[in-house]
Parts: C-alpha cells; sequence; structure tokens
C-alpha cells in the first residue's frame, strides 16, 4: 500500500538536531503537527579517558541520509520543505579551515582533557569576573581551555585554523548559511560577553594567536539559503531559506512548553540536563546561562557529564543487556542499597570539576546487578537534587517540572527522580526534542509560525508521578551521604586523574 501524497505546497519545516549518540530530524506541518521523524545514529569516540569526540564527516552523512528518508516517509517532494533550522550540542567545537572543512574530530561539550589548561587560564584570569561577564565560569564546558590544549598538543591543526564553530552552526554552514555561532553557543563558550561581544582578556590570557570569532546569531534568524552543492547532496532544494537554531537544551525546553518562569525541564539523554525559565538573567557560578528563544527571558541551566552514557556503559559491561530487563531487577532491589557516584566523565554542574571520578560505596557478596543498576539511576537522581538546591538558594521557584529525552521512558527512573526530588513529575510522550523546537523556530524566522506560544499544549503531556513519602526520606538520608561521599573521596580521584 502506497502511503498517502502529502500536499506539495511550500508549508513543511525541517528541523534537525545533532546529539551525541544520534541526529534526529523532523518535518513538521504548522496546521497540523509533526508529519515524519528520523534518527540516524552516529558515533561517540573516546579514546582516552575523559575524551569525548565525534567525526563532523559523519554527522553530514547522517544529514545526507535523514532528509531522503523523512520525505519518503509521507511519499512527499523537497519542494514542500519551506525553510529548515539545526539544533546540536553546545558547545562542540570544531577547528575549520577557511573553506569551512574540519580539521579533525569535534571535541565535545563534556571532553574533560583540558584540565591543566582550566587551572592555567584561572590563576591567568583571578582579577576578572568572568560570571558577571559571560555568565558563567570557567570550567570544563569552557571553549578556550579546549582550544590552548589544541594549541599546545596538535599545533599542525591549530596552525590551519581559520575559524572556531559551534556542531550545529557548522551544519548550518554547510547547508549554505553564512559562518556564524548561535548566541548560546557564544554564551557557554565564554568567549563572548553577556552582551555578545568578544572577550579578549580571555583570548589573551591564553597568549596564543586565536582563530577567528565569528559573528553572532540568535534563534529565529534567518542566514542563508541551502547552496546549490549541498541541495544536490542532501535532496534540499537550492534556496531553501536556512533559520538559526540553536542549543539542543535550550530548543528541547522551548519544544516542551517552558515559557513562564519557573518552568522546569530535566532531559534524561546522553548528560544530565536541567532547565529553568527566568524572566531576568540569573548569574550562579556553579550553573550555565542561556537566552531563551523568547526574546526577554533566560534560562538558567545546568548539565551534569553524564547520565544516559553511563548506563550504556553498564549495558556494555554487562554484555549489551537491555536496559527494560536491568529496570526489572532493579525494581526487586531495595532503595539506597549502594551509593554511587555518577562522575565517569568527570563533573560539570554544579561541581564543575573535570577529574572526578566514578565510584561505588556498599558492595557485598549479596549485590546484585540490579542493585547496581539502581544505583545509577539514584545517583544521576541526586545530581538533579543537588541542582535543585542550587536554584532553592538562587530563590528561583520551580513550578511545573517535566522530564524528556529517552530516559524519560523508564517508568523505574522517573519513579525514582519523584522521590528524590520530592516532586510532582510528568513526561513529555514522544517528546521529539530540540528538532520539533527548531522546526518551530524555522517557522518564526520565516513568518510560517507567528507566536512563540506556539509550543504550549502542542505536545501529549504523559503519566503524572507523584513521590513516594516513606521513599522520599530514604532518598534524603542518602542524598546526604551522596553529598558526603563524593567530598571524601574528591582528593583521591584527583590523584587518580593525574595518573
Amino acid at each position: 500500500m502506497q502511503p498517502e501524497v502529502h500536499n506539495s505546497s511550500k508549508n513543511l519545516l525541517l528541523g534537525i538536531d545533532l546529539g551525541s549518540s544520534g541526529l534526529k530530524a523532523v518535518l513538521l506541518s504548522p496546521e497540523t503537527g509533526i508529519v515524519a521523524t528520523e534518527t540516524i545514529p552516529v558515533s561517540l569516540f573516546s579514546d582516552r579517558p575523559g575524551w569525548a569526540e565525534a567525526d563532523p564527516k559523519e554527522w553530514w552523512s547522517a544529514v545526507c541520509l535523514v532528509v531522503g528518508k523523512l520525505l519518503t516517509q509521507i511519499n512527499c517532494e523537497a519542494t514542500a520543505i519551506s525553510a529548515v533550522a539545526v539544533s546540536g550540542m553546545v558547545p562542540a567545537i570544531l577547528m575549520v579551515d577557511r573553506n569551512g572543512e574540519p580539521l579533525r574530530r569535534a571535541i565535545l561539550q563534556n571532553d574533560a582533557r583540558a584540565s591543566h589548561e582550566i587551572t592555567f587560564l584561572k590563576e591567568k584570569l583571578a582579577g576578572i569576573d568572568l560570571l558577571a561577564m559571560t555568565g558563567s565560569v570557567l570550567s570544563q564546558q569552557s571553549v578556550a581551555p579546549k582550544v590552548l590544549w589544541l594549541a599546545k598538543n596538535e599545533p599542525i591543526v591549530f596552525a590551519a585554523t581559520h575559524a572556531v564553530m559551534g556542531s550545529y552552526d557548522w551544519i548550518a554552514s554547510k547547508l549554505g548559511a553564512q559562518p556564524h555561532v548561535e548566541s548560546n553557543w557564544a554564551l557557554e563558550s565564554g568567549l563572548y560577553t553577556i552582551s555578545l561581544q568578544p572577550l579578549t582578556e580571555i583570548q589573551s590570557a591564553t597568549g596564543i594567536l586565536w582563530p577567528t570569532l565569528l559573528g553572532v546569531e540568535r534563534s529565529g534568524n534567518q542566514v542563508g539559503y541551502v547552496s546549490q552543492e549541498s541541495a544536490v547532496e542532501t535532496g534540499l532544494i537550492a534556496g531553501t531559506p536556512i533559520v538559526v537554531g540553536g542549543a539542543d537544551h535550550v530548543l528541547s525546553a522551548f519544544g516542551a512548553g517552558l515559557v513562564e518562569e519557573g518552568d522546569c525541564l530535566i532531559k534524561l539523554g546522553g548528560a544530565g540536563d536541567i532547565l529553568v525559565v527566568s524572566n531576568a538573567i540569573y548569574l550562579d557560578s556553579r550553573l550555565y546561562l542561556d537566552s531563551h528563544p523568547v526574546p526577554g527571558k533566560w534560562l538558567p541551566n545546568g548539565c551534569m557529564a553524564t547520565s544516559g552514557s553511563l548506563l550504556r556503559w553498564e549495558q556494555a559491561l554487562f554484555n549489551n543487556v537491555s536496559l527494560e530487563e536491568l529496570d526489572r531487577e532493579a525494581e526487586a532491589s531495595r532503595p539506597g542499597a549502594l551509593l554511587s557516584l555518577p562522575y565517569f566523565l568527570g563533573e560539570k554542574t554544579p561541581l564543575l570539576d573535570p577529574d572526578l571520578r566514578g565510584g561505588i560505596l556498599g558492595l557485598h557478596l549479596g549485590t546484585t546487578r540490579g542493585d547496581i543498576h539502581r544505583s545509577y539511576l539514584e545517583a544521576i537522581a541526586y545530581g538533579f537534587k543537588a541542582h535543585f538546591e542550587v536554584f532553592a538558594e538562587g530563590k528561583l521557584n520551580l513550578s511545573r517540572v517535566r522530564v524528556t529525552n529517552g530516559g524519560s521512558k523508564s517508568r523505574l527512573w522517573r519513579t525514582i527522580l519523584s522521590d528524590v526530588l520530592n516532586r510532582e513529575l510528568h513526561s513529555i510522550v514522544n517528546h521529539p526534542g530540540a528538532s520539533f523546537g527548531a522546526a518551530v523556530i524555522a517557522g518564526i524566522g520565516i513568518g510560517e509560525i507567528q507566536d512563540w506560544s506556539y509550543v504550549l499544549n502542542s505536545l501529549e503531556v504523559g503519566e503524572q508521578i507523584l513521590p513516594n513519602n516513606k521513599n522520599v526520606e530514604i532518598y534524603q538520608e542518602r542524598f546526604n551521604d551522596f553529598t558526603n561521599f563524593g567530598a571524601t573521596v574528591a582528593p583521591i580521584s584527583h590523584r587518580l586523574a593525574r595518573g
């Protein structure tokens, strides 16, 4: 049976989201909603402890493949696509030559190789209030330490570098957009001020001759058209408008309906993101600051280096057992039976320490695989609870709490989160994530969607999870133990990280 032919008038919006494990894309009809989704897996490389890299050529191959797959799903021609926007990891970095071609693998945002460079730059910049100037402090996520690492360790690549770009901005430029960086890449990179001007002080502190810092564009700005060359490779139509998308966690939050102050989203992806809407600039040295796509709003947020990536490591360790089976075994385990630290890639917020390492306490000969799995789910939940406490200290009151991404499919994990956080949780059913937010912004950029409020009530809210009071008490005690455990073993982690 042939699929129904979609109306070929130019009314579909293409949103692309580049993640650490896959590239996801959606086609959105402003009138009827999402009409097609597709995911292409991509590889994550970790050749050394703490490294996280990806191959941009594989990213581009996925873009070229995904367009045809989407159009085939609905038996539609590319002429139906009226605009495209791209989202992705932030601040991943690509070192590109004058033709915009990558000179090496991309270094991802959770890469922890530049710990010595972070220490060096912190000393050089001790008299500068980076938090007030950029919205965040120097950390594992900052771009300058990684660029300095490349200058010292890969001088041939560095010498050939013309500019530093982000993941999704590079995809947009490969499609045909003018080279740029999106405003939230600029903010989270630490290379630009809150007003999005290059921060010359940090360039000077590195002591190296910097590549070009590209101009900054905001979500929703139109930055070019699909080129003839890219049209041939992707199947898109040359001349299709390209709109600036944005950081994956930001567009995922926007697409999940976070528009009012206090709205909160927890993303259980490869990393663990938490975002809260604020009506004013919200500065805290333990967090990151992003601008909300809606002008005048902000998204203070945290990102833990591991979440789903820790579970993927666990699966590999246990002979590729399914997460569903691990969940079934963990349901029989006692809450808080073990205590784990999830710092398998160091830790980003709120600890900002790339030299932390994972750990597990309480093992005995009766310990089961389910006990271990449950302790990892709990450990990540404790990490989110630490962020809740930071927001409480800053008097930013959290209201609705929603959960998305792959981990939200686990009812056990959602239940543990609700108990640890002592909060009512709602999951978004089949939330397409940042790809949906990117498609909406593509529509806003060309005037096909008139208002940012389009996202409100556009996705199905799933099961409500209420905290179990008995478990809340257990987990509060374990959270205190988690905090103490982490602080106690941190010096040992640091010695192990130094080798």
